[in-house]
């Protein structure tokens, strides 16, 4: 079963999801003011280059966005100064603005419409014929824009298929008149927050419960599930003590994540290293010796890889390209078993993914789409004395593992005074804005006391009970 956990912290929002108790997923949302994908502008053209067919759109952000001229989205006859409506196809990238479409899309449970092609079309995963004849003959099709109708139509009628094309095609008709009447670049439409595109996309009938910790997020959530014959989950509004990621045990997962090796059960393990260009993820069979031939340990090794390898690629959002190296096999049955065991742990990844043969090195490439960031451009950043050949852990995400830990303490006994010993790698940073460090902890009406030290990898997070103590580290004491 699938099960669902929402946590909003300040200016943070974590998703994860769980199936059968292992994570599967993890979505981190901070407030940026930034364009996000399926975000839909009024941009205007102020510089097209021919020689690399792209044009950039001021959509109204100091970056300005890219699209590439393609005539599939017939925009070849574009020109400087011209208004265009655009959806962001894709975040900004250190110094690289968003990528942009030049049609729009707005996708609902059932169905997806958008103004590239005209008609009515269905999900690849949709086998069913008789289904989809009832849909050609049923569906209130649309003249101007096209309709695809998405997997989970098959488990709700055509009555409840047609009102969300109506409702969704009301949003294009309001989206284009906005357009028409304003003057500057500016959004039009926009979720503003994952949690839409968690409900729409990655709730299903094996979906047990959704748990949240926001009052305001479980409406929105008991109000969309209210509305949906094809959903059946139980919502909990979570009010313990402790952060969700924390009580549900979540944040120790995303911190083995940092890991590169990854173990198996069978004894082997993957390696996983990001280079320049891609992601390359090695198979080893390490201590896996329980088959008596070579054939069968390397089959055995290689199966239960493909299925963590898909695990891991999937909750750490890699993208890009993705270069599997599995340990030789003789049989090209075997090898088809392995591939088949990586294509369905990729099944119920909305991310647009291929996987390819085996090479005859017997190398596998995956080429999945970028969407949001990695796990690691949240949670970690490059080491400034190694010259960003390593990473630490991203003192933000540290202030909220150190409130996870004070929360903790404080939820056994209730402690005024804490004591935290903080890695000297952190301390130009922190001593720059300590008033922004302690911000954090503030909250929780604690008095601080920090120290830098070489001695620990991170923090460490005391609470005083006794006054000898307290007396002890009195000159650590945070005044802001």
């Amino acid at each position: 079963m699938r099960d669902i956990f929402i946590e909003r912290r300040e200016n943070l929002l974590r998703i994860a999801i769980k199936e059968d108790n292992i994570l599967k997923e993890c979505f981190i949302e901070e407030e940026r003011f930034e364009p996000l994908p399926g975000e839909i502008y009024k941009g205007t053209i102020k510089n097209i280059v021919p020689a690399i067919k792209c044009a950039f759109i001021d959509i109204g952000y100091n970056k300005n966005a890219y699209m590439y001229i393609n005539p599939r989205e017939k925009n070849k006859s574009l020109k400087k100064g011209q208004d265009i409506l655009i959806e962001v196809a894709k975040e900004e990238i250190g110094d690289k603005g968003a990528k942009v479409n030049g049609f729009i899309s707005l996708p609902g449970r059932y169905t997806v419409i958008n103004n590239l092609n005209k008609g009515i079309s269905f999900s690849k995963k949709i086998k069913d014929e008789k289904f989809k004849e009832n849909i050609q003959n049923n569906i209130q099709g649309l003249d101007d824009i096209a309709v695809v109708i998405r997997t989970n139509a098959q488990f709700v009628d055509v009555d409840t298929i047609n009102k969300e094309i109506q409702k969704l095609y009301e949003s294009y008709k309001k989206i284009y008149t906005t357009f028409n009447y304003t003057l500057k670049p500016k959004k039009l439409y926009g979720e503003s927050s994952i949690i839409y595109k968690i409900l729409r996309d990655s709730i299903n009938g094996d979906t047990a419960s959704i748990i949240v910790d926001n009052p305001s997020d479980y409406d929105v959530i008991k109000g969309y599930v209210d509305g949906k014959p094809d959903i059946s989950v139980d919502i909990f509004n979570y009010e313990g003590h402790r952060n969700i990621f924390d009580y549900y045990e979540i944040e120790k997962e995303i911190l083995a994540l940092r890991n590169y090796t990854v173990p198996l059960n069978c004894g082997g393990c993957i390696v996983i290293e990001k280079t320049e260009a891609m992601n390359v993820i090695d198979v080893n069979s390490g201590k896996n010796v329980s088959n008596k031939t070579m054939e069968k340990t390397a089959y055995m090794t290689n199966h239960e890889a493909a299925v963590e390898i898909a695990r891991q690629v999937r909750l750490r959002n890699l993208s890009g390209i993705i270069l599997i190296d599995f340990i030789d096999m003789k049989y090209d049955e075997d090898k088809i078993k392995v591939l088949r065991a990586l294509e369905d742990g990729f099944k119920q990844d909305k991310n647009k993914t291929m996987i390819y043969p085996f090479t005859e090195l017997g190398l596998v490439q995956i080429a999945r789409m970028r969407r949001g960031k990695s796990i690691y451009e949240y949670i970690q950043e490059p080491c400034s004395e190694c010259n960003g050949k390593g990473s630490l852990l991203k003192l933000s995400y540290i202030s909220l593992l150190i409130k996870n830990d004070i929360l903790k303490v404080d939820a056994e006994s209730k402690i005024n005074n804490i004591y935290i010993e903080i890695n000297n790698r952190y301390e130009l940073e922190i001593t720059k804005d300590m008033a922004k460090f302690i911000e954090t902890f503030n909250e929780l009406g604690k008095e601080i006391y920090l120290k830098f030290v070489d001695d620990v990898e991170y923090f460490k997070v005391e609470a005083l009970i006794f006054n000898e103590k307290i007396e002890d580290v009195k000159e650590y004491k945070v005044i802001i």
